[in-house]
């Protein structure tokens, strides 16, 4: 057998039925590259989408990048796919697609769209590889329905995998396999139950943070191999924590060898610019009612669950997808077939998007990154919702951000502000976002955006995190924000781990620890945390004192806690509140405990209940409110 093209396929004529019709969920396991031998030689056998090629060539260092003699056969059946066997090539050949379009006579040199590997930005050509490796995790996929169900604590940790510690002497960034040595013991220490990556996918400009996607099969090789990735999300596995892959369906980058005109037609973008072209992030949008395009990306959501154990996806920009005149004018946007502005096919395909991956794997979850209005967006399908697992509260991130920057004296003035989202709270299955995007843009970071001198600062935000985590929903928080990182990010340079030496920023770290052990062991914090019968108001309406009280419950009265939120630096003695129990309550959490750098005004000793009315229940229990904090109560055994 010689060196040219042999004929061969993966594909069956169902498999073809299925890709036609945007049904075929596992194309990874047909398209791209496939090392394998073939009547005893061997090498590599490629499948390419080009509908409006004459003729597609594979070349690389093995060719001169010629490719004459490895031109791949199109497919009788019209698929548009083409395909072949070529001997003596394997595993770590470097190689793209040369495509001769009969759009204009165009020649195009392309990545392999289904690339299981990538050579180092800025190099921009595919890698044949294979994801041979030995998993470990058995343990944790077998139980991990209870570390991701929707009445269990879950407490991420968001990660730009660049940034988030460098190697100082030689100026790089950690990599896959040093991170799996440093980060999973830090993020285990913290308490978090759930790890987020910022988009690990491959992408050929660093400032887009990973979310300008070009492989969408490929691990980015800037820290490693793709094996090295798959340890990374072992080690999480086997000390119990989840791995949260962000996931980017709503636009790509226009760059040369990526998706965009890649046969020289509209395979991937909708060939209307006015669906086609992002003008947020000058990128192009997927065609999602192109079947060929639903399964290019279906098939990507379900390679990360199933080839690399992702416990989640958090799906990008929803918004933009959701809305036909998203970031556009009058004029710049068409109506649907209806008259609307929503995106109909769309819809239909994030619908389809979660069917498949609920259905394949019931004990993940899809988050949406979601800020609309847009109803049901996490309710099943069947019920005519989106079917995601949870969405993003970003009305509550804004609000409380907003009111926090404020000057206590006048928070008074915006009691609202800070109890307003229990009015939608459990509308959808939130999850509240302290993410990457408030901490960039001039935004500043967290512990800047409070005000006040340096104490109030440091006990504003331990008071924000400690209302968030008491707050009903899932919880988000970005890298640094844990010890109160004083820059705004910087995607280019490490975060300011130093700052743990100094007192502030050591309590606030410890604060976030206890927090989320305080999410774990509280079952009423965690058991109904999408339900309103999970939450009470106590009182709502002491503006004047700028003090909200409320109470949190789970399957068992027993499990019921009490949370006394004080916003401003004065201490309320003998504050009265009522209580629904004659049992005498204790404070089990106080974020302006000594140990977090706070003034230490504790409640130390038990709350002897009074048969004093207060907040329309008979009896009541004193205490003294801290400082800018927040006293969490439980009743005593």
């Amino acid at each position: 057998m010689n060196n040219q093209v042999q004929p061969h396929s993966l594909f069956t004529d169902f498999d073809i039925y299925l890709f036609k019709t945007g049904k075929h969920f596992k194309l990874y396991e047909k398209l791209g590259s496939h090392p394998m031998t073939l009547n005893g030689v061997e090498g590599t056998y490629f499948a390419v989408y080009a509908p409006a090629a004459n003729s597609v060539k594979v070349i690389g260092n093995f060719n001169y990048w010629s490719g004459d003699e490895h031109q791949l056969n199109v497919r009788w059946d019209e698929s548009g796919i083409w395909e072949g066997f070529i001997p003596n090539i394997g595993k770590g050949e470097i190689y793209k697609y040369k495509i001769h379009s009969n759009h204009n006579g165009q020649v195009l040199e392309k990545a392999d769209p289904f690339a299981l590997y990538s050579e180092h930005p800025p190099r921009t050509a595919s890698i044949i590889w294979d994801l041979d490796y030995k998993w470990k995790d058995a343990r944790w996929m077998k139980k991990r329905a209870k570390h991701n169900g929707l009445d269990k604590p879950y407490s991420v940790y968001e990660v730009h995998l660049a940034s988030w510690r460098k190697k100082a002497e030689e100026n790089r960034s950690l990599t896959y396999k040093e991170m799996a040595d440093e980060m999973v013991s830090y993020v285990k220490e913290m308490g978090f139950t759930h790890v987020e990556f910022m988009p690990v996918m491959e992408h050929p400009y660093d400032p887009s943070w990973g979310y300008q996607v070009t492989g969408f099969f490929a691990p980015t090789s800037r820290f490693g191999e793709p094996q090295d990735f798959m340890y990374l999300v072992d080690t999480f596995h086997k000390n119990d924590i989840g791995v949260i892959l962000d996931w980017v369906p709503s636009h790509f980058p226009s760059d040369a060898h990526g998706l965009a005109n890649f046969d020289g037609s509209h395979v991937y973008e909708h060939p209307d610019m006015r669906r086609g072209y992002h003008p947020d992030w000058k990128s192009l949008i997927f065609n999602y009612g192109r079947n060929e395009v639903r399964s290019f990306l279906i098939s990507s959501a379900m390679f990360w669950c199933e080839l690399y154990h992702a416990d989640g996806l958090r799906v990008d920009a929803v918004a933009s997808m959701l809305y036909l005149d998203y970031s556009r004018n009058d004029g710049e946007w068409e109506p649907n077939i209806y008259g609307g502005n929503e995106n109909l096919e769309a819809i239909s395909f994030i619908k389809d998007l979660n069917e498949a991956i609920y259905k394949a794997f019931p004990d993940v979850q899809t988050i949406a990154e979601e800020s609309t209005n847009f109803t049901n967006v996490s309710r099943p399908i069947y019920n005519g919702g989106l079917g995601f697992g949870m969405k993003w509260m970003m009305g509550w991130m804004h609000d409380t951000l907003d009111y926090f920057k404020k000057d206590t004296i006048y928070r008074k003035f915006h009691q609202n502000n800070i109890t307003f989202s229990i009015v939608y709270a459990f509308s959808e299955n939130f999850m509240l976002p302290l993410s990457h995007d408030e901490v960039v843009h001039g935004k500043g970071s967290l512990i800047r955006r409070m005000p006040g001198d340096e104490w109030q600062r440091f006990a504003n935000l331990r008071t924000m995190y400690a209302y968030m985590f008491t707050h009903p929903g899932t919880k988000l928080l970005f890298m640094g924000g844990e010890f109160g990182q004083y820059d705004e990010w910087n995607h280019t340079k490490s975060l300011d781990w130093h700052l743990l030496e100094y007192a502030p920023h050591n309590g606030v770290s410890t604060l976030i620890k206890d927090l989320n052990q305080l999410y774990k062991k509280e079952k009423a914090l965690h058991e109904k945390q999408f339900s309103y019968e999970g939450f009470e108001w106590i009182d709502l309406q002491d503006g004047n004192n700028s003090v909200i009280v409320f109470m949190r419950s789970g399957e068992k009265a027993k499990d019921n806690i009490i949370v006394a939120c004080n916003f401003t630096p004065i201490v309320r003695e003998n504050y009265r509140i009522g209580v629904p129990d004659s049992k005498a309550w204790k404070e089990i959490l106080n974020s302006d405990d000594s140990k977090y750098w706070g003034s230490g005004k504790l409640n130390d000793k038990t709350l002897k209940v009074e048969e004093v009315e207060k907040h329309g229940r008979p009896l009541s229990i004193s205490l003294n409110l801290p400082p800018l904090a927040v006293s969490v109560l439980k009743m005593s055994k």
